[in-house]
């Protein structure tokens, strides 16, 4: 076949068809741009609340280094820096943490870190410098300042106390530079030098590698990579290339890595991708796509059918199948030229709007409005592939059709048998049949009419399903919990230091409106429980090797059954507290009776509230055996050596401990139960147990107060929460507080940002499906002038005509709100289980409301939108459009 170069003809005669269809060309740059505004406002808000993210959790993990190595001597941290896959390290060293007043709610941590980590960390002074070396300076931020009441004025000089390996020591400072406090951040710092970290590691008699926390004065890595896709794989080449590895605890070549989670791509690249998570994935991106795709395809359907004898008078010049495609592709492309680049802005304008709105009612996420030149590219490309989809079929009618087919074609679709017709014409009756003329046209419009209709179902069904007390009952249980402050903060044990008071509980139970209060007992002295081998081995098999575990189980105490003895966690509940409890087996009865030897086995469970039956080992029934130890010994297991201090303990002998002075009690598991996260000690490692209030001050000898919980009434809630507020930041520092209300708020905050997305999402969706609504009616009326012309020539009066476009309309618009009401229906049992996967607190509630709001809209729409395109033609004489109709 000979071949002939035509197309620069082929992309002339696209432009010129392109030019004799101006109004067509405007509503398809019109739906090019809704898409592209759809497509860059959804990625804009979707890229900021990344990478607001990001940064919230760079806060949380302090700092955005992409991963680092911990708790190094300093050999290996010199060794380390200098592999050629670190782009950018830093170091810092940490001393100690003041946990007394002031500090007993904050956490901030005294270190030597250098410029780069520093950074990295949020830690560049707005004012002044950080520390020189040789000298005692300091830098800090505003909060640590506020909190030792010193004016940050460069020069003041401050003391703090605080812990270094269980030393307590007294340091003063010079305040050399400082910078705001972010709430964001997790922990405060205060910044010295290292020459002052080695002298006070001397001072207090500290060897970093004997130091009993593994970390005091160690060297900590902190290093930039050449991406975030990769970091873990990429930290353990590192550690393989100078011969070290992070798998084995035990072995002299381990060392501990920390891979900044924070990064999207880090969290993507160890991600469990199951097959909900890629549908869910699928099925938003697919939504996305369609609703530019119903539109477009619409937009270009009618093209083709309107210009169809055009080409197939193309066809009869020679014009291949193919290059009619590509003609039709290529007036995508133009229309694509100008629409994309109309929509990108208003798009990333109606993008940042929303964005704080949406960021404002999530928790964990900084607000930021991303300008990224990824957002406005992947718009760009989906806009074009929707483009390109949406003509893919358009194009192939245009090349299948043959020339005389073509002078025949009226864009019906199907055949129809004609009937002779007996009964009186009606205007109904007419516009049922010219809206079924052509299916296709029918079905996608009522389909883009339907779809935003369906979509704010959805999100109201979603949002309405919302079960506050589920919520809550994740979070907190009663309307008030007071503890001592160190029990709020992450990573603090209990101990008799940090109870409840009697005065504060007195001070508490004096105000009004306490309706039901109630006590939680910790465990402040050493239980011990008795497990099996097999129940060791099964619980810490996760994180041991079978090896290590038959190392640690020869150093495990045992009794005379064999039973292996393992530190314990108990609670002791009252009645209130007790209530709170959920029970998956047997019942808590007998824990209420004062002074009982009734027992609750605690059991974790997920956010669905399902029990893990591997999370604890007793069973209702069992009788078991708490060990109260008073008193531990140390000693030599090959030599029977009795160690009377820990001066005595050589480095190359083993040493065991053992109790010597001990009360061991029986008990009867009762239940098995899960403590609220709000009234547990939250944190977790050891087996827990429930008592009786009373039972464990008597078999304890203890009577420390955790936490103390209670409920108000509604009219004194405010007027409590406003004495807490008070009491815990002027009259009593040490203690803090946590309401039900503050979680309502965020409850209320969760739900609202789902009803602005998923509302925002309809919206958009409803102007495409509008626009699309619109353009159908406009083509039709337009394509149909010498019809109606010809109606009205034989009688016809405006004002039927008028008549019969206004059903058609209203059979648009009440078709696509039953076909809306036809899907929600179909689709609400599968609905139904899938949103109550996604959310533990959501409970489907099959609601039809929306749909009912907006059918007046649709009819309206239906009405108005007819009307007002036929008075384009209306102006014209019957005659003038018979004529133009002709020519």
């Amino acid at each position: 076949m000979l071949k002939v170069s035509n197309r620069k003809y082929i992309w002339q005669l696209s432009w010129k068809t392109l030019e004799a269809s101006k109004i067509r060309n405007v509503i398809a740059i019109l739906a090019i741009a809704l898409t592209t505004i759809l497509f860059t406002s959804l990625f804009t808000i979707a890229i900021s609340i990344n990478d607001g993210i990001e940064q919230n959790t760079f806060r949380q993990v302090g700092g955005y280094s992409h991963g680092g190595f911990k708790y190094l001597t300093e050999e290996q941290f010199q060794e380390l820096r200098e592999d050629s896959l670190i782009k950018e390290w830093g170091v810092r060293r940490y001393i100690g943490m003041p946990i007394d007043v002031p500090f007993n709610k904050s956490h901030v941590e005294i270190s030597f870190a250098d410029a780069n980590t520093a950074r990295w960390m949020y830690c560049d002074p707005v004012e002044g410098r950080l520390p020189k070396e040789g000298t005692n300076e300091a830098a800090t931020d505003l909060k640590v300042l506020g909190l030792l009441g010193v004016e940050p004025i460069i020069g003041n000089e401050f003391s703090i106390t605080f812990h270094v390996d269980g030393h307590e020591t007294t340091q003063t400072f010079t305040l050399c530079g400082w910078w705001e406090y972010d709430e964001a951040i997790v922990a405060n710092h205060v910044l010295i030098p290292e020459s002052r970290v080695n002298s006070i590691l001397e001072e207090t008699g500290i060897n970093p590698s004997d130091a009993l926390d593994g970390m005091t004065g160690r060297w900590n890595l902190d290093v930039m990579l050449d991406s975030t896709l990769h970091i873990e794989s990429d930290l353990k080449q590192i550690l393989e290339n100078h011969g070290y590895q992070t798998d084995e605890l035990v072995q002299a070549e381990y060392i501990d890595i920390g891979v900044n989670w924070a990064y999207t791509g880090a969290q993507m690249s160890n991600l469990g991708w199951d097959s909900m998570t890629i549908l869910s994935i699928g099925a938003i991106l697919l939504l996305i796509i369609f609703t530019g795709y119903l539109i477009i395809y619409n937009v270009f359907q009618i093209s083709v059918t309107n210009d169809i004898r055009f080409y197939g008078l193309l066809k009869t010049i020679g014009t291949t199948p193919k290059q009619l495609k590509r003609i039709i592709r290529q007036q995508a492309v133009m229309l694509c030229i100008i629409g994309i680049p109309l929509g990108m802005v208003p798009g990333w304008l109606i993008g940042s709007r929303l964005t704080p709105v949406v960021v404002e009612r999530l928790n964990g996420v900084y607000l930021m409005v991303s300008v990224d030149p990824v957002i406005f590219i992947v718009a760009s490309l989906f806009a074009l592939f929707t483009v390109m989809i949406s003509c893919a079929k358009p194009g192939r009618i245009a090349a299948r059709v043959s020339p005389i087919e073509a002078v025949r074609y009226t864009g019906v679709s199907g055949s129809r048998r004609k009937e002779k017709k007996t009964g009186r014409i009606t205007m109904i009756g007419l516009a049922g049949s010219n809206i079924g003329r052509n299916k296709g046209k029918t079905t996608i419009t009522i389909l883009s009419l339907s779809l935003s209709v369906v979509l704010l179902t959805v999100t109201v069904t979603f949002t309405n399903g919302f079960d506050m007390d589920k919520y809550l009952s994740n979070f907190v249980s009663t309307d008030f919990i007071v503890a001592n402050a160190a029990y709020f903060q992450s990573g603090r044990g209990f101990t008799s230091e940090n109870a409840v008071g009697q005065e504060c509980i007195d001070s508490l139970n004096a105000q009004s409106g306490i309706t039901e209060s109630g006590r939680v007992y910790g465990k402040v002295s050493s239980v011990q429980e008795f497990i099996s081998e097999e129940w060791y081995r099964s619980s810490y098999g996760r994180w041991l090797t079978s090896e290590q575990l038959d190392e640690n189980l020869v150093m495990k105490e045992r009794n005379k059954e064999g039973l292996i003895a393992k530190e314990a966690q108990i609670y002791g509940m009252e009645k209130l507290v007790l209530d709170q409890l959920r029970v998956f087996e047997g019942e808590l009865s007998g824990l209420y009776e004062p002074g009982s030897h009734k027992i609750a086995a605690v059991y974790s469970e997920d956010d669905y509230g399902n029990i893990n039956a591997d999370s604890h080992w007793a069973k209702v029934g069992d009788i078991i055996t708490l060990q109260y130890v008073e008193t531990y010994e140390y000693y030599n297991p090959l030599t029977g050596e009795v160690y009377e201090n820990l001066e005595m303990i050589r480095e190359d002998q083993p040493c065991f401990t053992r109790a010597v002075k001990y009360q061991n009690v029986e008990y009867e598991v009762v239940a098995l139960v899960s403590v609220p996260h709000a009234l547990s000690y939250r944190y977790y490692g050891l087996d827990e147990f429930v008592l009786n209030d009373q039972t464990f001050v008597q078999d304890t000898g203890t009577d420390s107060v955790m936490l103390y919980a209670f409920n108000t009434t509604e009219e004194e809630n405010a007027s409590m929460e406003a004495f807490l507020q008070n009491y815990t930041q002027k009259a009593d520092v040490s203690y803090n507080y946590e309401s039900k209300a503050t979680y309502v708020s965020r409850f209320d905050n969760f739900r609202s940002m789902f009803l602005l997305l998923g509302g925002m999402l309809s919206v958009i969706v409803g102007l495409v499906g509008v626009l699309n609504f619109f353009n159908a009616v406009l083509t039709s009326i337009l394509s149909r002038k010498r019809e109606f012309a010809v109606m009205q020539s034989i009688g016809m009066t405006g004002k039927q005509l008028k008549r019969m476009l206004v059903y058609e309309g209203l059979f648009y618009a009440i078709g696509s709100l039953i076909f809306s009401l036809g899907l929600v229906v179909v689709f609400s049992p599968i609905l139904a289980p899938v949103m109550e996967s996604m959310f533990w607190f959501c409970s489907y509630k099959f609601t039809v409301v929306p749909i009912l709001v907006v059918a007046p809209i649709f009819v309206l729409l239906g009405w108005i939108v007819p009307l007002g395109v036929y008075r384009t033609i209306e102006r014209m004489t019957v005659v003038e459009r018979l004529r133009e109709a002709e020519n």
